[in-house]
């Protein structure tokens, strides 16, 4: 019998499904739940309610868990929590469906070989524990530190890097930061000379002008922003949307213009061409806070509405009437810098271009304009363990990735490409399901999982990358644990949040607190970790004049709102080369990039194929609701499907409703097949489906070949040279209809 296997090829497993939840003692679920969330079950015990907040995607919004009988009955939305005010969207409501899932892991997995045919077989907590423990001494050992890697998503992972911190292992890496946050952290950076944060600094509700590139609030949800949005909607302010398909958002929008796909940056030039040319822009602003003005005249001279209306499809009187509107309402209006930011590989510029728009419009700092949020102050205590002191390297090769967050130390996409080449010996995965995550695609993936000697997957549930791996560590839900404190985010109301377990965790699942320890300890690093997970929350918020008992009591601490205001003549003192805000960068023009943002075209389709883009459903993170049978038995979310244009249908001979496949322009065909909606609500050179379905590992009951991976379709990858982030819509599909 082996465990593992070098540098061989590891067979996709099923996880049979007697290692599942399902197969385990599954606790009784309370009579109501299985049919619908929010309703409280009649006959049960009056229940009590416990504060954490969610994670079901990155904006964590506080949650009041409702819970009788030891069993969660339904999750609000926390009235305490400045993030949620007492509402959640439909994930966030659906959080008893990961719970109580009966395709969650339910014991530690260890691969095997017996007669020559791999396999998972159930191992104990110590056994799995030790294995780890042993393969990634061994590697760090004979390798050194930098060939492990650990690739994460979820709050749950500080305890990991912590671990890691021990033995100098810093090749982490978040996917988010690739092709979401990454751009438009690193874009504020060098225009304002702070990152971007989580709600980003835009002062929604006093907005009377809001203008936004694609970006989907009301699908992807974001909690806080659409209530913002509402709110500012309800008090007049006006919504501009550049996006080639007609989105949630278009539909409130006073203007929706379908802007040809990959040419946003010259439509930003062209409204930067009409503010200067015009003479609209905040002038007094420009010349006392900024500095490059004119190098940027100098690179946007050309652009003219009528050049960009060739561009972007957009006429010309359009483009006019926009940066004219944009620049009456100002200071209270922006421009949005969005999420899931890096499409072509250029998001960089692409976002600095918006704040560009935004720095002429004299909004900084200004009520409904740019603001800049604050944190909690939260003193972190002293090291209570001292660990050798490992020299970091700058593992990333792109000059301006992040050199001050711990978090993510190397783009993703490199993680991959080490590991193809060798370099990178042991994969750690922490909520990650890399073989459907948006970093090189699918295949990439697959082939880092099968060249590494040794991986291991802490996870929930039964998703594709458990299936590669040589161990399955499962770890129990965000509402069976303790986490970190949340005080790595800033707000109007800066805020510190508390996760706390609301139940016990069910089967044999572990907090990943807990598997950190156990790892150390192997290690014979005793003493990492405080005495208990409670104890080490407990010594933080004291440093804070607070407790953990009394931050349970609300699951938050709330400071009163700041000043996010200038005063009339104030200096900005920026923490850019300048001081100012800086339109054209003397950091990017030293590094070999352009100093402002220039219009390079992108490829066009070959003839019969259409651009793909993506986004995602109200209802849907991705993976961490692919199997959620609550939210997945919504009509809307039982599976994707492909907008196409009607032109485009009818010259494909394509029906509405019509099932077909996808092949990309570099010949792959989807696994499975997605449904065709046939719509005038996007162009003819695109179509438009969501992330997250086609999912082919059987043991996601719900999931399971409901409709078409996206990440299956990704054969091109444009990386930004400058941040290292992962462009992927230059990948283009025809239909392969069904026989």
């Amino acid at each position: 019998m082996t465990i593992g296997r070098n540098m061989t090829r590891r067979d996709f497993i099923r996880i049979s499904s007697i290692f599942l939840a399902g197969a385990a003692a599954m606790p009784a679920i309370p009579a109501g739940i299985l049919s619908g969330m929010g309703s409280r079950p009649a006959g049960l015990a009056d229940e009590k309610i416990v504060y954490s907040f969610c994670e079901h995607c990155f904006w964590r919004c506080g949650i009041a868990v409702h819970v009788s009988d030891g069993k969660v009955t339904k999750i609000t939305g926390s009235e305490h929590h400045p993030l949620s005010n007492g509402r959640l969207c439909p994930r966030g409501a659906g959080g008893t469906g990961l719970l109580y899932d009966p395709d969650r892991l339910a014991y530690p997995l260890v691969r095997e070989t017996r007669g020559g045919k791999q396999q998972y077989r159930k191992a104990t907590w110590d056994e799995a524990v030790t294995i780890v423990a042993e393969k990634l001494y061994r590697i760090h050992e004979q390798y050194g530190p930098g060939a492990i890697a650990m690739l994460h998503h979820g709050y749950g992972v500080s305890f990991f890097k912590k671990m890691f911190s021990e033995i100098g292992v810093n090749k982490i890496a978040k996917p988010s930061y690739d092709l979401c946050c990454g751009p438009a952290r690193q874009a504020s950076v060098l225009t304002y000379g702070y990152p971007s944060d989580t709600p980003e600094g835009f002062d929604i509700m006093n907005s009377r002008y809001m203008m936004f590139f694609g970006t989907h609030f009301g699908e992807n949800m974001h909690n806080t922003a659409v209530q913002e949005i509402s709110e500012a909607i309800r008090r007049g302010a006006k919504i501009v949307v550049f996006d080639p398909r007609y989105s949630t958002l278009a539909g409130k929008a006073e203007h929706w213009l379908p802007i040809k796909p990959a040419t946003d940056i010259a439509m930003m030039q062209a409204l930067m061409h009409v503010l200067i040319s015009e003479n609209i822009y905040d002038k007094p602003f420009v010349e006392q806070h900024t500095v490059g003005f004119g190098e940027l005249w100098d690179s946007v001279r050309e652009m003219t509405p009528e050049k960009a209306s060739e561009i972007t499809d957009i006429p010309a009187e359009a483009i006019r009437t926009v940066a004219r509107e944009y620049a009456f309402h100002a200071p209270a209006a922006f421009v949005h810098s969005g999420r899931r930011t890096n499409w072509y590989g250029d998001a960089l510029q692409r976002i600095r271009a918006i704040h560009i728009l935004n720095a002429l419009a004299g909004n900084f700092k200004m009520p409904g304009g740019v603001v800049a949020f604050q944190k909690f102050p939260l003193p972190q205590p002293p090291a209570a363990h001292e660990h050798p002191a490992y020299e970091k390297e700058a593992y990333s090769k792109y000059p301006f990735f992040p050199q001050d967050e711990p978090s993510n130390t190397i783009a993703s996409h490199e993680i991959i490409q080490q590991a193809i080449a060798g370099d990178i010996r042991a994969l750690f995965i922490y909520g990650v399901n890399l073989p459907e995550t948006m970093t090189l695609g699918r295949q990439a993936a697959l082939d880092a999982l099968q060249k590494v000697d040794f991986s291991v997957a802490v996870d929930v549930l039964p998703a594709e990358v458990t299936g590669y791996v040589d161990v399955v560590l499962p770890e129990c839900t965000y509402l069976e644990r303790y986490d970190d404190l949340d005080n790595g985010r800033a707000f109007r109301t800066p805020f510190v949040a508390l996760r706390q377990p609301a139940v016990k965790p069910m089967f044999d699942s572990k907090p990943g607190s807990e598997i950190a320890r156990m790892i150390t300890d192997k290690w014979g690093l005793h003493g990492v970790f405080a005495p208990t997970v409670e104890a080490g929350l407990d010594k933080k918020l004291k440093l804070a004049g607070s407790s953990l008992e009394e931050i349970k009591k609300k699951g938050v601490l709330v400071m009163p709102a700041t000043d996010l205001y200038r005063k009339s003549g104030e200096p900005l003192n920026l923490k850019t080369p300048s001081g100012k805000v800086e339109l054209a960068s003397a950091q990017l023009k030293a590094g070999g990039f352009d100093a402002v943002p220039r219009y390079t075209p992108h490829p066009e389709a070959p003839e019969g194929y259409y651009r793909m883009l993506t986004g995602r459903k109200p209802m849907l993170t991705f993976g961490r609701t692919a199997n959620n049978r609550f939210l997945g038995d919504l009509a809307t979310a039982k599976e994707n499907e492909v907008w196409v244009n009607t032109g485009v249908a009818f010259s494909h001979s394509l029906s509405d409703g019509e099932y077909v496949k996808l092949k990309n322009q570099a010949g792959v065909v989807s696994e499975f097949p997605v449904k065709v909606k046939v719509t005038e609500r996007i162009r003819r050179d695109a179509v438009y489906m969501v992330h997250g379905f086609g999912h082919n590992s059987k043991q996601l009951t719900w999931a399971y070949k409901k409709g078409a991976s996206h990440n299956q379709l990704i054969s091109r990858t444009d990386i930004d040279q400058a941040m290292g982030a992962v462009g992927f819509q230059n990948n283009f599909v025809t239909f392969v209809k069904e026989a």
